[in-house]
């Protein structure tokens, strides 16, 4: 992934070509490591391509995967009846939201550094 997000970066800055060595000087840039295998097993993957066009088959690529989790546990606590507990209902599922929420900020963080480990 940091390899990738390199990419992105020269050719955001205007390297149209990026080469394995200005891959290796943006990683160097924020102390990650350059795996020399994984540059030249990506350069000779985008060789020759438009980067938005990779970027439009990506995008195509990920509306298809399913992302449904977290919304359905939530429609279920909100569609549970009420019942004999009266407002402890309601305060259950908000905790159960506050939680979820807790654990998505987290994972978040987590995404956030390892993206140049």
């Amino acid at each position: 992934m940091k390899v990738v997000a390199a990419y992105l970066l020269a050719v955001l800055g205007g390297n149209t070509s990026p080469s394995a060595d200005d891959i290796k000087h943006i990683l160097g840039s924020v102390g990650a490591d350059a795996d020399e295998d994984r540059i030249e097993l990506f350069l000779s993957q985008v060789k020759g391509k438009d980067i938005t066009e990779l970027i439009a088959a990506g995008r195509e690529k990920l509306a298809s995967v399913p992302s449904g989790g977290a919304g359905v546990a939530v429609a279920a606590a909100d569609a549970a009846p009420a019942g004999a507990g009266g407002a402890a209902a309601p305060a259950a599922a908000e905790t159960k939201k506050e939680e979820k929420v807790e654990e998505q900020e987290e994972s978040e963080d987590d995404l956030m550094f390892s993206l140049f480990d």
